[in-house]
């Protein structure tokens, strides 16, 4: 677990910041600039991003496009599950925006950063941010395969 004192020892970091700066469950398209600018922190040495995208297959079968829906909680369980992360890890900044609607192949998913002092902690935090992200919060894939069938991955 993270302290107050923690955050104190690294220079730039004023206790009560909050360093989740971005959280979105949204229909528009995602940016990548807009998530690592919302983690530009000057007392970080690491950031992390990982960009989820829409590929065209799966299991062996020809994936066609997608479609995301999502639980009305899905806003407060990402939360949850960036405040955890900034718990667990030396978080200077965090961002976290998932795409829910139709998207084709290509498109962008997910996007999450972390911005930590070194990069070990930032590769870690930012693992377990899109792990406990995919785990947790109520996210459900509608994919469409080539041959015309259909499947939901995590409902």
């Amino acid at each position: 677990m993270v302290t107050t004192q923690d955050r104190m020892d690294h220079p730039g970091e004023r206790p009560g910041d909050d360093p989740i700066r971005l959280l979105a469950i949204r229909e528009t398209p995602l940016s990548l600039d807009e998530v690592f600018a919302a983690v530009g922190d000057r007392s970080a040495g690491g950031t992390a991003l990982f960009v989820g995208t829409v590929r065209d297959h799966d299991g062996g079968a020809g994936v066609e496009g997608l479609g995301y829906s999502s639980h009305p909680t899905a806003e407060a369980e990402l939360r949850r599950v960036a405040e955890k992360v900034v718990a667990d890890f030396p978080v200077r900044a965090l961002a976290a925006v998932h795409r829910v609607g139709d998207l084709a192949v290509g498109d962008l998913a997910v996007v999450v950063a972390v911005a930590c002092p070194h990069r070990a902690e930032a590769f870690a935090a930012c693992r377990r941010l899109i792990d406990d992200l995919k785990h947790d919060v109520p996210l459900w894939k509608h994919q469409t395969f080539s041959d015309g069938t259909e499947e939901w991955v995590g409902a």
